[in-house]
């Protein structure tokens, strides 16, 4: 038992590791928490930044969920354990110690911890093959992931009924709360101001963002550097 709450904390503050931010920090001097969709991410790296910056930033968050749950395995402890370990590291990468308890969303490190669990325990891959069948379906119908890795991550503890045992259910149902409870409670951003709340919910629940307008969302900058640049234009 103490070595499992060990794996957990030690899952937490790995997953806390904020690379998007720091990498950004250091390559543009921007806090990428008021840029983009404000998520601390690899995605929202790369269009704030460049691929070569997001590309192994998200490379690294997918693994905490991996590495975490490969250690759990590696001790002998069970598959309901080694999902609770990886939950933790999704917790930390979208609440991070490290910044005051904000952060990213946590599905990169979701998708390592549903591909390593069936490659390192005996446990069927439907789990994994019903999320991503999901997700690129949605993806090439809708043009557009949020509402597909919804509903994907709303399929895993459903497959998972028929297959695995209730505490592995129980696992993936955590997991997809976390990710839930995430995109629900972030800051209410400026350009929502005249959303009502339940509007507001609904497109945080369904787009993951606050507006319905996309690339509006995405490539949002705060008031303060789009003035800086305003400025430097009229300069130039």
């Amino acid at each position: 038992m103490t070595t499992w709450f060990a794996l957990i904390s030690g899952a937490y503050f790995l997953g806390s590791v904020p690379a998007a931010y720091l990498v950004a920090r250091l390559s543009r001097g921007i806090d990428l928490r008021k840029y983009g969709t404000g998520q601390v991410g690899g995605g929202n790296l790369w269009r704030m930044t460049s691929w070569r910056f997001g590309l192994p930033v998200g490379a690294f968050d997918f693994s905490k969920g991996m590495l975490m749950v490969w250690a759990t395995q590696a001790v002998g402890l069970d598959i309901a354990q080694q999902i609770a370990v990886g939950t933790a590291a999704v917790i930390g990468h979208n609440w991070s110690v490290f910044l005051r308890f904000s952060g990213g969303r946590g599905i990169g490190t979701m998708i390592g911890i549903i591909l390593i669990l069936p490659l390192i325990n005996d446990m069927t891959p439907w789990v994994a093959v019903a999320f991503f069948t999901i997700l690129v379906i949605g993806a090439v119908i809708l043009r557009s992931s949020p509402l597909p890795i919804l509903l994907g991550m709303a399929a895993m503890p459903l497959v998972s009924l028929f297959y695995e045992p209730l505490s592995v259910t129980l696992g993936f149902s955590a997991i997809f709360i976390v990710i839930v409870i995430k995109r629900l409670t972030a800051p209410k951003a400026a350009e929502a101001v005249s959303i009502s709340k339940g509007q507001l919910l609904l497109n945080r629940l369904f787009f993951d963002r606050d507006i319905r307008d996309r690339k509006a969302w995405m490539y949002r900058v705060p008031r303060e550097a789009s003035d800086r640049e305003e400025s430097k234009e009229r300069e130039g």
